[in-house]
């Protein structure tokens, strides 16, 4: 990243952090939640317009349409994960902020200024349809089990199957969704909502940032014009790859910036409560855990400038990403806990965030991959390139 762009990211994560610690914090006791503790669009929306007026909207990507480098982007990402609402707030949230990515390397014209344009702007949701229902045998970690079909109608393509824990399908306004041909996998954009989907159920899960929660899907003859699929029938996986590595590093920005915001909360408790006539942080089992947590903190940033670093070159980054996705969270998952034991049972409370981070964290090593999927892809990276140095 070269000095101008290193400082015209710090000036935008700098913005972003004022309006995340200003704005967005004092919204975290807003009760404008769903029955599964989501937030609402009415709140997503109100605080979409605070950003806007803020000018940190959608900040990684500037008024010109380009898109900051990785490394950029991770100094403002991390900023706007200081609050679960932040990434909700300026735009940058998953499945967006991934789509967004996903569009404006691969849509066509048409496609960027029906769907992308509305994204960027942060007037619509979108929900990217690829899980699906295991009882099925269908597509999780493993997507060429995809059981979903679609085949050519004229001028459309008929779409059948079933989808499982789509983030954010309730109240979303733009899909992409995946299917099979005889070509191969295929993706498509649909407004939503559709009659040719249909919202089966949405379990309560972990995790309750994500407007909308996880839903299981039906596609029922689900009928897309020609003019949206995505790029060319059967090139599916590879535009899945695009966005893939990207999105996983993007979670990675993001719970950094939760679990640094946990650990000014834990190390504020300590250094303010008394236990045993001293101080918690005088107390070595705390002391020693905030020290831990600090050197998690700074391994887990310098992983995701190397990872960002290796995208910027234009290298798919698969590896990279994997890597960074299973240190990143496992390592925030060991600063969370430790929050969490710092402020004994004010840390299992909703009257802190910290309760909030940890369990996102808890459901963040299964989001993209789980990391026993990302590590078995590392071995067979390893073999393989073991068998090709004795070629």
């Amino acid at each position: 990243m070269s000095f101008h762009d290193q400082q015209q990211a710090v000036e935008i994560a700098d913005r972003v952090e004022r309006f995340v610690r200003d704005v967005v914090i004092p919204y975290e006791r807003d009760n404008r939640r769903d029955h599964h503790d989501c937030p609402t669009d009415a709140l997503v929306l109100e605080l979409r317009e605070r950003a806007r007026e803020a000018g940190v909207l959608t900040p990684h990507i500037l008024a010109d349409g380009s898109h900051l480098s990785q490394q950029g982007t991770a100094l403002v990402l991390a900023k706007t994960g200081l609050s679960p609402l932040g990434p909700l707030a300026c735009n940058t949230c998953a499945p967006d902020e991934g789509n967004m990515y996903l569009l404006g390397k691969v849509g066509s014209p048409f496609i960027k200024a029906r769907f992308l344009e509305p994204l960027v702007q942060g007037t619509a949701r979108s929900a990217f349809f690829m899980t699906e229902p295991a009882e099925d045998g269908g597509a999780g970690s493993d997507p060429s089990m995809m059981q979903t079909t679609c085949r050519r109608d004229g001028d459309h393509w008929l779409i059948n199957g079933r989808k499982a824990f789509i983030t954010g399908a309730e109240g979303a306004q733009i899909g992409i969704v995946m299917a099979k041909a005889e070509e191969g996998a295929c993706m498509f954009l649909v407004a939503l909502p559709d009659p040719g989907i249909r919202i089966e159920r949405i379990p309560r899960t972990i995790d309750s940032s994500m407007p909308g929660g996880h839903a299981i899907v039906a596609l029922d003859n689900l009928r897309v014009p020609a003019e949206q699929m995505l790029g060319e029938a059967g090139e599916g996986f590879r535009y899945a790859q695009i966005r893939l590595a990207p999105a996983r590093l993007s979670h990675c920005m993001r719970w950094y910036g939760a679990c640094l915001r946990a650990n000014e909360i834990a190390t504020d408790y300590a250094n303010k409560r008394m236990a045993f006539g001293k101080l918690l942080i005088d107390h070595e089992g705390t002391g020693f855990s905030l020290a831990e947590n600090l050197i998690d903190l700074k391994q887990v940033e310098l992983l995701i400038n190397w990872c960002a670093s290796v995208l910027d070159t234009g290298a798919a980054g698969g590896t990279e990403s994997s890597m960074a996705k299973v240190a990143v969270s496992e390592t925030l998952m060991r600063v969370a806990d430790r929050c969490v034991q710092v402020m004994g049972g004010s840390g299992l409370t909703e009257d802190s965030i910290v309760e909030q981070v940890f369990r996102e964290i808890r459901a963040f090593r299964i989001y993209d991959g789980p990391t026993e999927v990302h590590k078995w892809s590392l071995a067979k990276t390893i073999k393989r390139e073991w068998a090709r140095a004795r070629q």
